[in-house]
């Protein structure tokens, strides 16, 4: 085997070297390929991607960024015609400070009678939607696809800004050859850092070069009557700083089950503006801490300057709050008026995008519009509140200390030593239950001094999903009973969010559908839209999946449809951390009355089983009482974080737990 893979990279670098990835230059060797030599399930792969960046230089403007990406993508089968839908995200505030896309050409490369056809990509595929004040996106879809094509795109972004954009290195399908190139003029000097998370870390190669500008300018002489113009010109020299990545074969970036946001973990190269050094020496600092950032942060019309307004809701306000007999109260009360009066318009944003005045009024804003205008109502009602930057789980964990780092801004109320958090664009949030696109490890508090400090979003209590049933097993072998499920934290939020707009019919036929054999009646919910206290559902059911019979003995699983079989920790080894996002505590209670004529052979054994000092715990806990077999298992989480160095031990527990689950009761005839 290991033979194999050595030849398979030999022939994939011979490849590589006789290939011309001039834009344009597809080969039939490349179209008649039918599987990725290394991964083999892949989709589509890579065969080249090129990004190179430099600064143009205008004796009126300055330097200004230019980068060319060019790609070539090879896609296999249908299952990757994703990849020939590229979305580009744009700054564009105003003229001035804009990104622009020129250049955008693209072509999709067919195999027919043995001759290479190509479908070139048109305007009508090409589209720009403005975002919000801030952010536009480009987007295009290649045409003609078809299993096997190649689809071949370039074009070139132009920014008016210094700052270089993190340049992804690894994508979720393999990149066989890669080259980057960023020139950088001496007078801007960057840290670079690659993410320390990632599996694959490119080499670097750095070198110095010597750059020439021609600057010509026109003057005037002569009277009124003669004019003569003259053309000087003088030398520009300095020095170019380049940075190249030339790569092969780099492996694509394999999701695996709880893996939270796979991105945190993807190879990047970042750069951080350091400073600005000038001709004549003179040097302006542009590295920055998160205590930086924050200020700037709250200095911005868009951030602090929408907390300073309050003339539009005092009124509101003053008469929601005239009863409230204590502090959280008032709290509870503004969050819910919030929720109701200013509805989520499904941008997220760290600035006000319309100004918070005006989506209260129009009764729709972004994320920050929503959050912010909370702050500054409970900062009306004398509540400490201060606004908490957060970078989403989308977003990822920055390297560096930057403002592009948060992209998302919550509430947070000081309650003695902790805090409760908020945030008002969701309709089924409650304090301290925030979308779970929120929990991603810190925030940055924001006090109306200026200062900053780090707030955990860590949730610190278990989010729990109690179910108790009394069974009866049935002579046909069926089981009948009535069933009892308990929602509260993040297990209720979660189930309210993706059932609030069903019905009640569609909940029962989603149960059924997902359990085989299970029929439900007299189906009751409870707490949907009451925040205040767990969800509650209830049912009668059949289920006739439950035994089977052989010879005088019924073998029996007592836990039913209520825990799943499959383990999704089936891999070998592990690569990234296990996040189960927020503590969970599970219990099942079960009476199960035994049929007359029947009596007890065997029952599991009592078991209590824990991961890590108390990380993870599992007890199953059965005995008999009369005629009645009473089990109660339990699962906790309490740390939700599992590293990849205990996933061994920590795939044998949940093994062990999953076989213990599916043990049986047997009876047998008296």
């Amino acid at each position: 085997m290991k033979k194999l893979v050595v030849l398979s990279v030999l022939l994939i670098a011979v490849f590589a070297q006789a290939q011309d990835f001039k834009f344009g230059k597809v080969s039939k060797a490349e179209l008649e390929e039918k599987a990725h030599p290394i991964l083999a399930e892949a989709n589509a792969a890579i065969l080249y991607k090129k990004q190179y960046t430099y600064f143009r230089f205008s004796k009126d403007d300055g330097f200004s960024q230019e980068t060319v990406h060019h790609q070539r993508i090879k896609i296999y089968n249908k299952e990757g015609y994703n990849w020939a839908t590229k979305k580009i995200r744009l700054y564009d505030e105003n003229n001035s400070s804009s990104e622009n896309i020129v250049g955008l050409k693209g072509y999709t490369y067919t195999l027919q009678n043995n001759k290479i056809e190509k479908g070139k990509l048109k305007n009508e595929n090409i589209f720009k939607e403005k975002l919000n004040k801030y952010w536009s996106t480009t987007s295009f879809t290649m045409p003609g696809l078809k299993e096997g094509c190649i689809i071949e795109f370039e074009y070139t972004i132009k920014t008016p800004f210094i700052p270089i954009d993190n340049i992804v290195l690894q994508y979720d399908i393999p990149i066989n050859n890669l080259e980057i190139e960023i020139i950088i003029p001496e007078f801007f000097n960057f840290n670079k850092r690659t993410n320390v998370k990632a599996a694959f870390t490119p080499e670097i190669q750095e070198s110095r070069r010597n750059r020439k500008e021609i600057i010509t300018s026109v003057t005037k002489a002569g009277s009124s009557y003669v004019e003569n113009r003259e053309t000087n010109s003088s030398d520009f020299d300095f020095i170019e700083n380049v940075i190249e990545i030339n790569e092969q074969d780099i492996p694509a970036l394999l999701n695996e089950p709880f893996v939270g946001n796979i991105n945190n973990y993807r190879a990047k190269l970042a750069f951080e503006y350091a400073f600005y050094r000038g001709s004549d020496g003179q040097t302006k600092s542009y590295a920055t801490t998160w205590e930086r950032v924050a200020k700037t942060i709250y200095k911005n019309d868009n951030f602090g300057g929408q907390l300073n307004k309050n003339n539009y809701y005092e009124e509101d306000i003053d008469k929601i709050i005239s009863a409230s007999a204590s502090d959280a109260e008032t709290i509870l009360l503004i969050f819910e008026f919030v929720k109701s009066k200013v509805k989520w318009n499904d941008y997220i944003g760290l600035y006000s995008e319309k100004g918070v005045k005006k989506a209260y009024k129009d009764g729709t804003g972004n994320v920050a519009d929503i959050n912010l205008m909370l702050v500054s109502m409970l900062r009306h009602a004398n509540i400490n509140a201060n606004p908490v930057l957060i970078s989403t789980r989308d977003n990822g964990i920055p390297l560096f200390p930057t403002r592009s780092g948060f992209n998302y801004v919550i509430c947070a109320v000081q309650n003695d030593q902790d805090f409760i958090l908020l945030d008002s664009s969701q309709d089924y949030a409650k304090p301290n239950i925030l979308p779970t696109r929120a929990l991603n490890w810190r925030g940055r508090l924001i006090r109306e001094d200026g200062s900053s400090s780090w707030v955990s979003l860590f949730p610190k209590i278990p989010s729990k999903e109690l179910v108790s049933t009394n069974i009866i097993l049935n002579e046909d072998l069926t089981v009948s009973g009535k069933l009892r499920k308990v929602l509260t934290n993040y297990q209720a939020f979660g189930y309210r969010n993706r059932n609030f707009v069903r019905s009640q019919e569609s909940l029962i036929q989603n149960l059924e559908a997902d359990n085989a054999g299970l029929v439900i009646s007299n189906f009751d919910l409870k707490n949907l839209n009451n925040l205040n206290k767990p969800v509650t559902q209830s049912y009668e059911y059949v289920y006739d999946n439950a035994a089977e019979k052989i010879g005088d003995n019924i073998y029996f699983s007592p836990l039913l449809f209520l825990s799943s079989g499959e383990n999704p920790f089936t891999q070998d080894s592990r690569n990234y951390p296990i996040d189960f996002i927020y503590p969970i505590s599970d219990k099942f209670m079960i009476n199960l009355i035994i049929p007359e004529g029947y009596q007890i052979d065997s029952l599991p054994e009592n078991s209590a089983v824990k991961f890590n000092d108390d990380a993870l715990g599992f007890s199953y806990l059965v005995k008999q009482s009369g005629n009645i077999i009473q089990l109660i298992v339990n699962f906790d989480i309490k740390n939700i974080l599992i590293l990849p160095s205990d996933y061994e031990n920590f795939k044998k527990f949940y093994q062990s737990m999953i076989d213990k689950k599916s043990e049986k009761i047997v009876l047998k005839k008296m």
